[in-house]
C-alpha cells in the first residue's frame, strides 16, 4: 500500500490541489507545513488528530515545519458565524511558548512563527507585496467569508487568508516548502496562498486536507464547540483522557483507530472483528484509549488511568488518590451540603425526588457512599466520613455518580 493509498484508507484526506501531489507523496523529499494559531496555552484532541499527519508524512521521507502563528492569532480567523473577540498580545505571547514546548514534545520537529516575518512589514508593502495579487471576488468566493458576511465580517478577519498566503509564500521562498497540509476549514486559506506563489514567482505548490475530527453528530473537538478535550494533563487529567476515549460511540471507534493511532491495517481489521462480535467489552475503545495515552502522556500514566477506572466501576473509591478521583469526577453531578442524614442530603442534592423514592433505593441496595453500598438512611455525613475530610461520592445504580463536598 503506498502512502497516498494509506492515507485514503485511514481517512486522512479531503482534498488535494493537484492530481500530481499523489505520486509525489508516494514518492518522499517533499517539505511541507502544518500550523495554528496560540489561541489556547495547550492543544487539544483536535489538534492532536491533525498534527499525527507529521509523523506519518516524515516516515515516509517527508521534511514537517510546524508553525504556530502568532501574527494570525493576533487578527484571528473567519469561523463562518461570527467575528472572533480580539486576544491579548500578551496572552498571546504567553501561549506561543506554551504550544511550542507542548509541540515538540509530541512532535519534535522544528517550529517557526509567522509574527518573525511579518512584525516588520509595512501596511504599503502588505499592500503592494500581497494584496495586489489577490483579487476581493475571489476573497468574497470563499465558504467561511462568504457564510460570515451575513453576520458582519471586519477588514482584519477578511485579510486573515492573505497573512496565511503570506507564510505559505514565505516559507516557499526561504524554506523550500512545497506542500501545506491543514484541516478541511482550512481550504480557503491554502488555495489562497498557492494562487499568491503561482502569481508572484511562478512556481508550483501543492494543498491538501483532512477531514476534521468529529463525532457521530458532527461536531469537531475543538475549543469554540465548548467540548474541548486538552493534551494538557493540567487541564485534561489523563484518567479523563482515557474515559473520554473509552467512552467513544461504536460508531465512531474504528475511524478514531484509523486516525488517531499507527496500528496498521492489519491489526485495526482484527480489532474491528473482535470487537464487532462483543461490543459490549469496548475492546475497541480500550484500545484507543490505550494507543492515545501511552503517546500523549507516556506508559504510567495510562497504566494509572487504567487502574483508577478499574478502581471506580469496582467500587473501591477510597483506594484512588484524592486528586485522581476529583479528576475523574469533574463532569459528574456535583453539591454541597452542611452534612446530616443520607436520607436528607439524598433529596437535598436531587440525587432522589422524594423521602420515599429514597428509601426504595437504599432497601434494593442501588446506593453507595464512598464507594460501599448502603442502606441506611440515618447514616450520619460528617468530616469524619467525608474523603479527606470534605468530599462525599455516591453512586446511584451502576453508573450515576454525585459528588458532594462539605460547606
Amino acid at each position: 500500500m503506498t502512502l497516498y493509498e494509506e492515507l485514503q484508507w485511514r481517512g486522512l484526506i479531503q482534498e488535494i490541489s493537484d492530481p500530481k501531489l499523489i505520486d509525489k507523496l508516494n514518492a518522499g523529499g517533499m517539505t511541507f507545513y502544518i500550523g495554528t494559531d496560540p489561541t489556547a496555552d495547550s492543544l487539544h484532541l483536535g489538534h492532536y488528530s491533525s498534527f499525527l499527519i507529521t509523523r506519518r508524512l516524515a516516515a515516509a521521507g517527508h521534511t514537517p515545519l510546524l508553525l504556530v502563528g502568532m501574527a494570525t492569532g493576533l487578527i484571528g480567523d473567519p469561523r463562518g458565524t461570527t467575528e472572533r473577540k480580539l486576544a491579548d498580545k500578551a496572552e498571546i505571547f504567553h501561549n506561543f511558548e506554551s504550544l511550542k514546548t507542548q509541540l515538540q514534545k509530541i512532535f519534535p520537529y522544528e517550529v517557526v512563527n509567522n509574527y518573525d516575518w511579518t512584525k516588520d512589514l509595512t501596511v504599503i508593502e502588505f499592500l503592494r507585496d500581497y494584496g495586489k495579487y489577490i483579487n476581493v471576488g475571489y476573497m468574497l468566493s470563499k465558504d467561511l467569508i462568504r457564510r460570515q458576511m451575513e453576520t458582519g465580517i471586519s477588514y482584519a478577519e477578511f485579510s486573515y487568508m492573505l497573512i496565511q498566503g503570506l507564510d505559505f509564500k514565505y516559507l516557499h521562498e526561504h524554506r523550500g516548502v512545497d506542500l501545506q497540509v491543514a484541516g478541511s476549514d482550512q481550504w480557503g486559506n491554502i488555495t489562497t496562498g498557492i494562487e499568491l506563489i503561482r502569481k508572484t514567482t511562478g512556481d508550483e505548490v501543492y494543498a491538501m486536507t483532512m477531514p476534521l475530527v468529529t463525532d457521530s453528530h458532527g461536531n469537531k473537538f475543538g475549543k469554540s464547540e465548548g467540548n474541548a478535550v486538552w493534551l494538557d494533563p493540567e487541564k485534561t487529567s489523563s484518567y479523563e483522557l482515557y474515559q473520554f476515549l473509552l467512552n467513544t460511540e461504536d460508531s465512531m471507534v474504528i475511524t478514531y483507530l484509523k486516525r488517531l493511532t499507527f496500528l496498521t491495517k492489519e491489526e485495526i481489521e482484527a480489532i474491528e472483528a473482535e470487537h464487532n462480535a462483543a461490543p459490549e467489552k469496548r475492546l475497541a475503545q480500550k484500545k484507543l484509549a490505550e494507543e492515545i495515552l501511552r503517546d500523549l502522556h507516556g506508559e504510567g500514566a495510562y497504566e494509572s488511568a487504567q487502574h483508577i477506572s478499574e478502581l471506580l466501576f469496582s467500587g473501591k473509591i477510597k483506594e484512588i488518590p484524592l486528586h485522581d478521583l476529583l479528576a475523574g469526577l469533574r463532569d459528574v453531578p456535583h453539591f454541597a451540603t452542611s452534612g446530616g442524614a443520607l436520607i436528607d442530603v439524598l433529596v437535598e442534592a436531587g440525587i432522589c425526588s422524594s423521602k420515599r423514592e429514597a428509601r426504595e433505593f437504599l432497601a434494593s441496595g442501588a446506593l453507595s457512599f464512598n464507594g460501599e453500598p448502603v442502606q441506611d438512611g440515618m447514616l450520619e455525613l460528617n468530616k469524619e466520613n467525608a474523603l479527606g475530610g470534605r468530599y462525599f461520592v455516591i453512586r446511584r445504580g451502576k453508573k450515576k455518580y454525585y459528588l458532594g463536598e462539605l460547606n
